[in-house]
């Protein structure tokens, strides 16, 4: 399981003209889920979004989690992030989950982060979706959780 994390100001997500999802201060998170992963691959991942230090302490050092700041967490599901980029000029999406259990796994892993955090929004799986945001930095993470 992926996630593409970024410190932002403001994020929210749009879907049909209308605003479905919003945060302050906090991360904007992309989750790609991967053909074989599962619980222990969403749980992971949850644990170290949530406990990632990315923001600044009073000496201006990455020291702080979301949860210390008590940050937004806006979620958007993004199927792209699982592609093989390896050659070629075009994306192969061999190693993305299908639909149906990418849909899956991206609401377990909305509903966990929603059960252990207090501030999550989320985007709209398999919805057109217009990301607005203020990165802040910028700073950016690739995280990932691998099957073992």
């Amino acid at each position: 399981m992926i996630a593409l994390i970024q410190r932002v100001k403001h994020a929210k997500i749009v879907v049909e003209n209308k605003t479905i999802g919003e945060i302050d201060q906090g991360i904007l998170a992309f989750i790609g889920v991967e053909k074989n992963d599962a619980q222990p691959q969403a749980d992971r991942l949850l644990e170290r979004l949530l406990n990632y230090r990315m923001f600044a302490d009073h000496e201006d050092k990455m020291n702080l989690s979301i949860q210390d700041i008590q940050g937004g967490l806006l979620l958007v599901p993004q199927f792209t992030l699982a592609a093989d980029t390896q050659k070629g000029n075009r994306p192969s999406f061999t190693t993305a989950a299908p639909p149906e259990i990418g849909e899956q796994w991206f609401n377990y892993f909305k509903n966990q982060a929603k059960s252990k955090y207090y501030k999550v929004e989320t985007g709209k799986f398999g919805a057109d979706m217009q990301v607005h945001l203020i990165n802040d930095g910028p700073v950016t993470f690739w995280l990932q959780v691998k099957p073992s």
